[in-house]
Protein backbone atom coordinates (compact mmCIF):
# COMPACT_ATOMS: atom_id res chain seq x y z
CA UNK A 1 0.00 0.00 0.00
CA UNK A 2 1.52 3.38 -1.00
CA UNK A 3 2.67 5.76 1.71
CA UNK A 4 1.66 9.41 1.47
CA UNK A 5 3.94 11.98 3.06
CA UNK A 6 2.76 15.29 4.50
CA UNK A 7 5.59 17.68 5.30
CA UNK A 8 5.02 20.18 8.08
CA UNK A 9 6.54 23.67 7.60
CA UNK A 10 9.77 24.15 9.52
CA UNK A 11 8.38 27.13 11.47
CA UNK A 12 5.71 24.93 13.08
CA UNK A 13 6.84 23.19 16.24
CA UNK A 14 5.70 19.58 16.00
CA UNK A 15 4.66 19.51 19.64
CA UNK A 16 1.95 22.09 18.90
CA UNK A 17 0.52 19.74 16.26
CA UNK A 18 1.06 16.44 18.06
CA UNK A 19 0.21 17.64 21.55
CA UNK A 20 1.92 16.82 24.84
CA UNK A 21 2.97 13.16 24.91
CA UNK A 22 1.54 12.85 21.38
CA UNK A 23 -2.01 13.22 22.74
CA UNK A 24 -3.34 14.82 19.54
CA UNK A 25 -1.61 12.24 17.37
CA UNK A 26 -3.42 9.53 19.36
CA UNK A 27 -6.67 11.42 18.81
CA UNK A 28 -6.08 11.33 15.04
CA UNK A 29 -5.22 7.64 15.16
CA UNK A 30 -8.51 6.88 16.93
CA UNK A 31 -10.41 8.98 14.38
CA UNK A 32 -8.78 7.17 11.44
CA UNK A 33 -8.70 3.49 12.48
CA UNK A 34 -8.16 2.35 8.88
CA UNK A 35 -4.93 4.33 8.55
CA UNK A 36 -1.38 3.74 9.62
CA UNK A 37 -0.08 7.10 10.85
CA UNK A 38 3.60 7.56 11.63
CA UNK A 39 5.56 10.72 12.36
CA UNK A 40 9.25 11.09 11.58
CA UNK A 41 10.83 14.45 12.18
CA UNK A 42 8.53 17.03 10.61
CA UNK A 43 6.74 14.54 8.34
CA UNK A 44 3.51 12.56 8.61
CA UNK A 45 3.49 9.23 6.79
CA UNK A 46 -0.01 7.97 5.98
CA UNK A 47 -1.05 4.64 4.49
CA UNK A 48 -4.49 3.15 4.01
CA UNK A 49 -7.64 3.69 1.91
CA UNK A 50 -7.17 6.67 -0.40
CA UNK A 51 -10.32 8.47 0.79
CA UNK A 52 -9.19 8.26 4.41
CA UNK A 53 -5.67 9.37 3.51
CA UNK A 54 -7.09 12.40 1.69
CA UNK A 55 -9.28 13.25 4.69
CA UNK A 56 -6.34 12.93 7.07
CA UNK A 57 -4.27 15.23 4.85
CA UNK A 58 -7.06 17.82 4.87
CA UNK A 59 -7.29 17.49 8.65
CA UNK A 60 -3.59 18.25 9.03
CA UNK A 61 -3.94 21.26 6.70
CA UNK A 62 -6.85 22.60 8.77
CA UNK A 63 -5.00 22.11 12.05
CA UNK A 64 -2.04 24.02 10.65
CA UNK A 65 -4.37 26.90 9.77
CA UNK A 66 -5.78 26.85 13.31
CA UNK A 67 -2.23 27.07 14.69
CA UNK A 68 -1.42 29.93 12.30
CA UNK A 69 -4.53 31.72 13.57
CA UNK A 70 -3.05 31.72 17.06
CA UNK A 71 -5.40 29.10 18.48
CA UNK A 72 -3.74 26.39 20.59
CA UNK A 73 -4.83 22.91 19.57
CA UNK A 74 -6.51 20.49 21.92
CA UNK A 75 -8.33 17.19 21.61
CA UNK A 76 -11.69 18.87 21.18
CA UNK A 77 -10.47 21.03 18.27
CA UNK A 78 -8.99 17.99 16.50
CA UNK A 79 -12.14 15.91 16.93
CA UNK A 80 -14.41 18.74 15.80
CA UNK A 81 -12.23 19.46 12.75
CA UNK A 82 -12.43 15.82 11.66
CA UNK A 83 -16.18 15.74 12.31
CA UNK A 84 -16.76 18.84 10.15
CA UNK A 85 -14.63 17.42 7.34
CA UNK A 86 -16.48 14.10 7.42
CA UNK A 87 -19.77 16.00 7.24
CA UNK A 88 -18.51 17.66 4.03
CA UNK A 89 -19.59 21.10 5.15
CA UNK A 90 -19.08 24.09 2.89
CA UNK A 91 -17.11 25.95 5.57
CA UNK A 92 -13.59 25.09 6.61
CA UNK A 93 -13.04 23.92 10.19
CA UNK A 94 -10.24 26.47 10.61
CA UNK A 95 -12.66 29.30 9.78
CA UNK A 96 -15.00 28.08 12.53
CA UNK A 97 -12.34 27.45 15.17
CA UNK A 98 -10.48 30.74 14.70
CA UNK A 99 -13.54 33.04 14.68
CA UNK A 100 -13.01 35.34 17.68
CA UNK A 101 -15.98 37.10 19.27
CA UNK A 102 -14.60 38.73 22.40
CA UNK A 103 -11.47 38.44 24.53
CA UNK A 104 -11.25 39.02 28.27
CA UNK A 105 -8.54 38.33 30.81
CA UNK A 106 -6.55 36.20 28.40
CA UNK A 107 -9.54 34.14 27.25
CA UNK A 108 -11.01 34.32 23.79
CA UNK A 109 -14.62 33.30 23.26
CA UNK A 110 -15.38 31.74 19.90
CA UNK A 111 -17.75 29.19 18.35
CA UNK A 112 -16.51 25.62 18.48
CA UNK A 113 -18.90 23.89 16.08
CA UNK A 114 -20.35 24.67 12.66
CA UNK A 115 -23.87 25.13 14.05
CA UNK A 116 -22.51 27.53 16.65
CA UNK A 117 -20.82 29.56 13.91
CA UNK A 118 -24.09 29.66 11.94
CA UNK A 119 -25.83 30.85 15.13
CA UNK A 120 -23.26 33.62 15.63
CA UNK A 121 -23.51 34.60 11.96
CA UNK A 122 -27.31 34.76 12.29
CA UNK A 123 -26.99 37.15 15.23
CA UNK A 124 -24.88 39.42 13.03
CA UNK A 125 -27.38 39.31 10.16
CA UNK A 126 -30.79 39.39 11.86
CA UNK A 127 -32.56 41.61 14.38
CA UNK A 128 -34.28 38.77 16.24
CA UNK A 129 -32.64 35.35 16.61
CA UNK A 130 -33.88 32.27 18.44
CA UNK A 131 -31.21 29.85 19.66
CA UNK A 132 -32.86 26.52 20.46
CA UNK A 133 -30.98 23.47 21.68
CA UNK A 134 -30.01 21.30 24.65
CA UNK A 135 -27.94 22.32 27.65
CA UNK A 136 -24.27 22.89 27.00
CA UNK A 137 -24.53 23.98 23.37
CA UNK A 138 -23.45 27.56 24.12
CA UNK A 139 -26.75 29.24 23.25
CA UNK A 140 -26.69 31.79 26.03
CA UNK A 141 -22.91 32.04 26.36
CA UNK A 142 -22.37 32.95 22.70
CA UNK A 143 -25.30 35.39 22.78
CA UNK A 144 -23.72 37.07 25.81
CA UNK A 145 -20.39 37.27 23.98
CA UNK A 146 -22.08 38.94 20.98
CA UNK A 147 -23.80 41.38 23.34
CA UNK A 148 -20.51 42.36 24.96
CA UNK A 149 -18.91 42.67 21.51
CA UNK A 150 -21.74 44.96 20.35
CA UNK A 151 -21.41 47.11 23.47
CA UNK A 152 -17.64 47.41 23.08
CA UNK A 153 -18.08 48.36 19.41
CA UNK A 154 -20.69 50.99 20.45
CA UNK A 155 -23.32 49.32 18.25
CA UNK A 156 -25.67 49.44 21.27
CA UNK A 157 -25.77 51.55 24.42
CA UNK A 158 -26.72 48.82 26.86
CA UNK A 159 -27.16 45.11 27.44
CA UNK A 160 -30.36 43.74 28.96
CA UNK A 161 -30.39 40.16 30.25
CA UNK A 162 -33.60 38.55 31.39
CA UNK A 163 -35.14 35.19 32.16
CA UNK A 164 -38.44 34.05 33.68
CA UNK A 165 -38.32 33.32 37.42
CA UNK A 166 -40.65 30.40 36.91
CA UNK A 167 -39.99 28.72 40.26
CA UNK A 168 -41.40 31.81 41.96
CA UNK A 169 -44.23 31.99 39.50
CA UNK A 170 -42.86 35.44 38.57
CA UNK A 171 -44.54 36.68 41.76
CA UNK A 172 -41.37 38.08 43.24
CA UNK A 173 -43.18 40.54 45.46
CA UNK A 174 -44.19 37.71 47.78
CA UNK A 175 -40.59 36.62 48.37
CA UNK A 176 -38.61 38.00 51.35
CA UNK A 177 -35.70 40.39 50.94
CA UNK A 178 -34.71 43.20 48.59
CA UNK A 179 -35.24 43.03 44.84
CA UNK A 180 -31.67 41.81 44.37
CA UNK A 181 -32.16 39.14 47.05
CA UNK A 182 -35.29 37.94 45.28
CA UNK A 183 -34.02 37.74 41.75
CA UNK A 184 -30.38 36.76 42.29
CA UNK A 185 -30.91 32.96 42.44
CA UNK A 186 -32.83 32.98 39.15
CA UNK A 187 -30.37 35.22 37.31
CA UNK A 188 -27.13 33.78 38.70
CA UNK A 189 -26.27 31.83 35.50
CA UNK A 190 -26.37 35.10 33.55
CA UNK A 191 -24.06 36.77 36.07
CA UNK A 192 -21.66 33.83 35.83
CA UNK A 193 -21.40 34.17 32.06
CA UNK A 194 -21.04 37.94 32.33
CA UNK A 195 -18.10 37.57 34.72
CA UNK A 196 -16.28 35.50 32.08
CA UNK A 197 -16.51 38.32 29.54
CA UNK A 198 -16.35 41.60 31.46
CA UNK A 199 -13.90 42.73 34.13
CA UNK A 200 -15.73 41.74 37.34
CA UNK A 201 -14.66 44.97 39.04
CA UNK A 202 -16.42 47.03 36.35
CA UNK A 203 -19.71 45.12 36.46
CA UNK A 204 -21.19 46.96 39.50
CA UNK A 205 -20.36 50.30 37.88
CA UNK A 206 -21.90 49.27 34.55
CA UNK A 207 -25.02 47.99 36.30
CA UNK A 208 -25.35 51.13 38.41
CA UNK A 209 -25.17 53.22 35.23
CA UNK A 210 -27.79 51.05 33.52
CA UNK A 211 -25.31 49.96 30.84
CA UNK A 212 -25.88 46.36 31.90
CA UNK A 213 -29.25 45.36 33.30
CA UNK A 214 -30.13 41.92 34.63
CA UNK A 215 -33.80 41.52 35.52
CA UNK A 216 -36.60 38.96 35.58
CA UNK A 217 -38.92 38.84 32.60
CA UNK A 218 -41.82 40.30 34.59
CA UNK A 219 -39.92 43.60 34.77
CA UNK A 220 -39.91 43.96 30.97
CA UNK A 221 -43.64 44.65 30.77
CA UNK A 222 -44.62 48.11 29.55
CA UNK A 223 -41.15 49.06 28.33
CA UNK A 224 -39.73 49.89 24.88
CA UNK A 225 -36.07 48.93 24.66
CA UNK A 226 -34.11 51.12 22.24
CA UNK A 227 -30.41 50.85 21.31
CA UNK A 228 -30.03 47.68 23.36
CA UNK A 229 -28.85 44.10 22.97
CA UNK A 230 -31.53 42.07 24.74
CA UNK A 231 -31.21 38.40 25.67
CA UNK A 232 -34.08 36.28 26.95
CA UNK A 233 -32.71 33.10 28.52
CA UNK A 234 -34.68 29.98 29.54
CA UNK A 235 -37.38 31.04 27.08
CA UNK A 236 -38.98 27.59 27.18
CA UNK A 237 -40.43 28.67 30.53
CA UNK A 238 -42.42 31.55 29.08
CA UNK A 239 -46.07 31.34 28.23
CA UNK A 240 -47.15 32.35 24.71
CA UNK A 241 -48.43 35.60 26.19
CA UNK A 242 -45.12 36.33 27.91
CA UNK A 243 -43.21 35.57 24.72
CA UNK A 244 -45.38 38.02 22.78
CA UNK A 245 -44.93 40.63 25.52
CA UNK A 246 -41.15 40.25 25.39
CA UNK A 247 -40.81 40.35 21.61
CA UNK A 248 -42.94 43.48 21.38
CA UNK A 249 -40.50 45.31 23.70
CA UNK A 250 -38.13 45.61 20.71
CA UNK A 251 -37.19 49.22 20.02
CA UNK A 252 -35.18 51.08 17.40
CA UNK A 253 -31.52 50.17 17.09
CA UNK A 254 -31.95 47.04 19.20
CA UNK A 255 -31.25 43.36 18.71
CA UNK A 256 -32.90 40.42 20.48
CA UNK A 257 -31.66 36.89 21.09
CA UNK A 258 -34.02 34.33 22.62
CA UNK A 259 -32.49 31.10 23.95
CA UNK A 260 -34.01 27.96 25.35
CA UNK A 261 -34.38 24.20 25.35
CA UNK A 262 -37.85 22.89 24.51
CA UNK A 263 -37.09 19.60 26.30
CA UNK A 264 -36.63 21.35 29.67
CA UNK A 265 -39.97 23.05 30.25
CA UNK A 266 -40.66 23.80 33.93
CA UNK A 267 -44.16 25.21 33.46
CA UNK A 268 -47.06 23.57 35.30
CA UNK A 269 -48.69 20.69 33.45
CA UNK A 270 -51.11 21.88 30.80
CA UNK A 271 -49.37 25.23 30.25
CA UNK A 272 -48.00 25.76 26.76
CA UNK A 273 -44.44 26.92 26.28
CA UNK A 274 -44.08 30.18 24.38
CA UNK A 275 -40.87 28.90 22.82
CA UNK A 276 -42.62 25.83 21.42
CA UNK A 277 -45.34 27.79 19.68
CA UNK A 278 -43.40 30.86 18.54
CA UNK A 279 -41.64 29.01 15.74
CA UNK A 280 -44.97 28.15 14.12
CA UNK A 281 -46.08 31.75 14.50
CA UNK A 282 -42.96 33.59 13.29
CA UNK A 283 -41.32 31.25 10.78
CA UNK A 284 -41.02 33.14 7.50
CA UNK A 285 -41.16 36.59 9.07
CA UNK A 286 -38.40 38.75 7.60
CA UNK A 287 -35.39 39.50 9.82
CA UNK A 288 -36.28 36.76 12.32
CA UNK A 289 -34.11 33.64 12.35
CA UNK A 290 -34.29 30.29 14.17
CA UNK A 291 -30.97 28.56 14.88
CA UNK A 292 -31.19 24.94 15.97
CA UNK A 293 -28.36 23.38 17.97
CA UNK A 294 -28.12 19.67 18.75
CA UNK A 295 -26.21 17.33 21.12
CA UNK A 296 -23.25 17.32 18.71
CA UNK A 297 -22.83 21.03 19.55
CA UNK A 298 -22.38 20.43 23.28
CA UNK A 299 -19.09 22.03 24.31
CA UNK A 300 -18.94 21.11 27.96
CA UNK A 301 -17.27 17.96 29.26
CA UNK A 302 -17.39 15.29 26.56
CA UNK A 303 -19.74 13.20 28.73
CA UNK A 304 -22.41 15.93 28.66
CA UNK A 305 -23.14 15.21 24.99
CA UNK A 306 -23.41 11.49 25.72
CA UNK A 307 -25.72 12.19 28.66
CA UNK A 308 -27.96 14.44 26.53
CA UNK A 309 -28.15 11.74 23.84
CA UNK A 310 -28.95 9.03 26.39
CA UNK A 311 -31.76 11.07 27.94
CA UNK A 312 -33.11 11.78 24.46
CA UNK A 313 -33.29 8.07 23.68
CA UNK A 314 -34.94 7.41 27.04
CA UNK A 315 -37.50 10.15 26.36
CA UNK A 316 -38.31 8.56 23.00
CA UNK A 317 -38.81 5.16 24.63
CA UNK A 318 -41.09 6.67 27.26
CA UNK A 319 -43.07 8.39 24.52
CA UNK A 320 -43.62 5.09 22.76
CA UNK A 321 -44.69 3.46 26.02
CA UNK A 322 -46.90 6.18 27.47
CA UNK A 323 -48.03 8.02 24.35
CA UNK A 324 -46.23 11.22 25.24
CA UNK A 325 -42.57 12.18 24.93
CA UNK A 326 -40.44 12.47 28.05
CA UNK A 327 -43.19 11.95 30.62
CA UNK A 328 -40.75 11.26 33.43
CA UNK A 329 -37.74 13.34 32.66
CA UNK A 330 -39.65 16.50 31.90
CA UNK A 331 -40.75 16.75 35.51
CA UNK A 332 -37.14 16.67 36.70
CA UNK A 333 -35.70 19.53 34.77
CA UNK A 334 -32.04 20.22 34.50
CA UNK A 335 -31.34 23.88 34.68
CA UNK A 336 -27.83 24.34 33.28
CA UNK A 337 -27.57 26.37 30.07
Amino acid sequence: MPIHTVEIPAQVQMVTLLGPRDELLRTMERAFPQLEIHVRGNEFHLSGPSAEVALAERTIDELLLVIEGGQPLNRDAVERSISMLRAQTTERPADVLTMNIVSSRGRTIRPKTLNQKHYVDAIDKHTVVFGIGPAGTGKTYLAMAKAVQALQAKQVNRIILTRPAVEAGERLGFLPGTLNDKIDPYLRPLYDALHDMVDPESIPRLMAAGTIEVAPLAYMRGRTLNDAFIILDEAQNTSPEQMKMFLTRLGFGSKMVVTGDVTQVDLPDGNRSGLRVVRDILTGVDDIHFSILNPQDVVRHRLVGAIVDAYGRWDDQQGETHGQRGGGVQRERRRSQ
